[in-house]
């Protein structure tokens, strides 16, 4: 009697290192990552994260990258703003000027592990964050508004230091770091199939 064909047991599946580390830390925060090709971000509340498809992506973006810009949106706002659709941010043409403090928080946590190139936001205000000094907290001119965007800024900062933010983003963020001093000996020798785009890899930054 013929032995039937091998079929291979599948007993795992594979993880990207970096995915693994944020989609904990989203759970840790009590936040359930969703990917939804109709929406760019939001949240609704009740503890769900949405995110747009990894094809809707640009090449320098992560979902690393985009759960820390939400994270900053939340620390942001304050605590309080987890059971808020969008943390609290209003559907208006206007840019309010919270996102800017975020970037700042953005650019001071990513700062503390030496991540400031990896870990920018994605979209238009990348400009913004581009903008910020080696000191986040410098404002970029003497006006009121960019006084009010570093006061919040610096108030975020001490709300990210304390729970439920710690001990969860820092260990996120110093297993990021960890992560990409182990890669880089090894991105020197990398060879990818676009390559003839002339982007470096993300991890360089």
């Amino acid at each position: 009697m013929p032995k039937p064909p091998y079929q291979r047991p599948i007993r795992s599946r594979y993880l990207d290192g970096l995915e693994l580390i944020w989609l904990s830390t989203g759970r840790r925060l009590g936040l359930t990552l969703r990917r939804d090709p109709s929406i760019f971000s939001r949240t609704d509340g009740s503890g769900h994260l949405w995110l747009g498809p990894r094809t809707d992506l640009d090449p320098d973006d992560t979902l690393c990258q985009m759960l820390l810009h939400e994270l900053c949106h939340w620390i942001t706002n304050g605590i309080e703003t987890f059971h808020e659709q969008d943390w609290g941010f209003p559907l208006m043409d206007y840019d309010d000027p919270r996102e800017f403090s975020s970037l700042r928080l953005q650019a001071w946590l990513a700062d503390q592990h030496g991540l400031r190139g990896m870990l920018g936001p994605t979209g238009k205000y990348r400009e913004y964050f581009d903008r910020i000094g080696s000191d986040p907290l410098a404002p970029l001119d003497d006006s009121p508004e960019e006084a009010h965007i570093v006061a919040v800024a610096r108030e975020a900062i001490v709300r990210s230091q304390a729970a439920p933010f710690q001990p969860a983003l820092g260990q996120a963020l110093t297993a990021t770091a960890t992560l990409r001093d182990l890669l880089l000996p090894f991105d020197v020798d990398h060879l990818a199939d676009d390559d003839d785009e002339g982007l470096p890899s993300l991890w360089t930054r």
